[in-house]
């Protein structure tokens, strides 16, 4: 009777006899955004580059595969939180079985996009086969693996400092998985021909794949086996029976949490800039600097800086609060890339230098943006007097979808609105210069957006953050 006048006994919880939280959850956390990355980024990073260059896909065709398959992506994370939320918890917990199970698919999914010699099929059949894989990669089994990662950081500690730990872990984990990823694959995946040009080498694009998806498999292994989940969730029978809520219904339910829209519009602008500016940044170094090795330092530069501003960040949030100082770096950020603009650098040196500014700037706003969502998720509890983590982080993940959808598919129309030739070695000098431009300008420009948002629509300021904190401590103690 207890169990049918109760929905849901989020706070209660206990903690397991094994081990207390500490650097091994944090370690395991890293490895889960680690393995996410070796295929997530290397797909971000170079298949519009494999399908132009080595398919001779156009630009647009590749950019509409995309955007449709990332929006069916979209709504398949909706659909995976239902199931990992109503599913019965076994003895490994509820999320961690969901990284073993979804591992080794997520491997081979990934490896089969890369296949080097299908670029001697008919362009029908090459279309076919990338966006067959392709969906099957991310709208299933990339899908079916992350949205329990990012659900499992509420479960393996009920402490808001140890969530906020294992928020900056998987930024650090994302930061490894760009710098070998960035600066390892153009090792390999680019050759220089008598004329200087940098060619790509197709079967190579075979071989990386192969190595990153086995990498990115033992990551996830290590993600399972490292981490613990403490916090226990008891379904009651009577939740268990109730018919289940629609995906409009639960859009409704949040739609009124501002900090919650706030959050989702800035974050979806930054995924347009980064998975947008992700894809093109090979074109960039390639037909611009005409140097596809100078990506590599230019990546240990992104994430030295990055990782620098990660050592003041944490102490600047305590003491000025998190959007914050956020707003300061997204500031830097945007004035970095304006000036890039203005100046239009040739000189490699003089960029590395810019963007390393830029770095700092952009790595202090990324290092709180899952801490951002922490704080929502609070401020949702202290409304609704109710924690709904899963559903507040699927509804997330569905508009960063929709995000990645719009930037992956523009970094393909803006090759082909520019007159990128896919099939040329040296493209015109106007050409170029558009790539510059698209690589410089839209980036900076978006920052701006995102900044005017945090700082004008964004509830959560350190005094709001630091009310939310204070009630519900109390709420639950007067629970107790």
């Amino acid at each position: 009777m207890i169990a049918n006048n109760t929905a849901e006994k989020i706070n209660q919880y206990e903690q397991e006899q094994q081990r207390p939280f500490g650097l091994r959850d944090k370690i395991a956390y890293l490895f889960g955004d680690f393995g996410n990355d070796f295929s997530f980024l290397f797909v971000s990073s170079f298949l519009l580059v494999f399908c132009t260059k080595v398919l001779g896909i156009n630009g647009g065709v590749v950019g509409t595969i995309f955007m449709l398959s990332k929006f069916i992506d979209a709504f398949t994370d909706v659909g995976m939180g239902r199931i990992v939320d109503t599913a019965k918890p076994t003895k490994a917990g509820k999320y961690r079985p969901w990284i073993l199970r979804m591992s080794f698919p997520i491997a081979i999914s990934n490896a089969l996009m890369w296949m080097y010699f299908i670029k001697d099929w008919s362009m029908t059949a090459k279309i076919a086969y990338i966006a067959v894989t392709y969906i099957v990669w991310g709208s299933f089994c990339y899908t079916g693996i992350n949205i329990p990662y990012g659900s499992m950081a509420s479960v393996i500690s009920p402490e808001a400092k140890d969530r906020a730990s294992l928020s900056t872990f998987r930024t650090m984990g994302a930061l490894c998985a760009g710098l070998a990823i960035n600066m390892i694959a153009p090792m390999f995946l680019y050759a220089t021909d008598k004329l200087g040009n940098q060619v790509v080498v197709a079967e190579r694009f075979t071989i990386v794949g192969i190595v990153f998806s086995i990498l990115g498999l033992i990551c996830h292994l290590l993600c399972y086996s490292l981490s613990t989940e403490r916090v226990k969730v008891d379904i009651s029978e009577k939740q268990a029976n109730a018919p289940k809520q629609s995906f409009f219904g639960l859009m409704k339910s949040l739609v009124k949490n501002k900090a919650l829209v706030s959050l989702i519009l800035s974050t979806t602008l930054v995924l347009v800039a980064s998975t947008m500016t992700t894809a093109l940044r090979s074109y960039l170094f390639i037909d611009y600097f005409r140097n596809a090795k100078a990506m590599m330092l230019a990546t240990l530069v992104n994430t030295a800086a990055m990782a620098g501003s990660s050592i003041f960040a944490s102490k600047l949030a305590q003491k000025y609060g998190k959007k914050e100082v956020g707003c300061v770096g997204l500031a830097l950020a945007t004035v970095t890339l304006i000036a890039l603009y203005f100046m239009r650098v040739t000189n490699i040196t003089t960029y590395y230098a810019l963007m390393f500014v830029n770095g700092i700037g952009f790595g202090i706003y990324s290092m709180y943006s899952w801490a951002y969502l922490t704080d929502v998720c609070d401020y949702q509890e202290m409304k609704n007097g109710k924690r709904d983590d899963a559903t507040v982080y699927a509804i997330y993940s569905f508009f960063r979808k929709v995000g990645q959808a719009l930037a992956t598919g523009l970094g393909g129309f803006v090759l082909a609105l520019i007159g990128y030739q896919s099939v040329a070695t040296v493209q015109t000098a106007e050409v170029i210069n558009r790539v510059y431009d698209v690589n410089i300008l839209i980036p900076g420009l978006i920052y701006l957006a995102v900044l005017l948002v945090m700082l004008f629509t964004f509830p959560l300021n350190k005094k709001v953050v630091d009310e939310v904190t204070l009630k519900l401590k109390a709420r639950r103690e007067n629970a107790q």
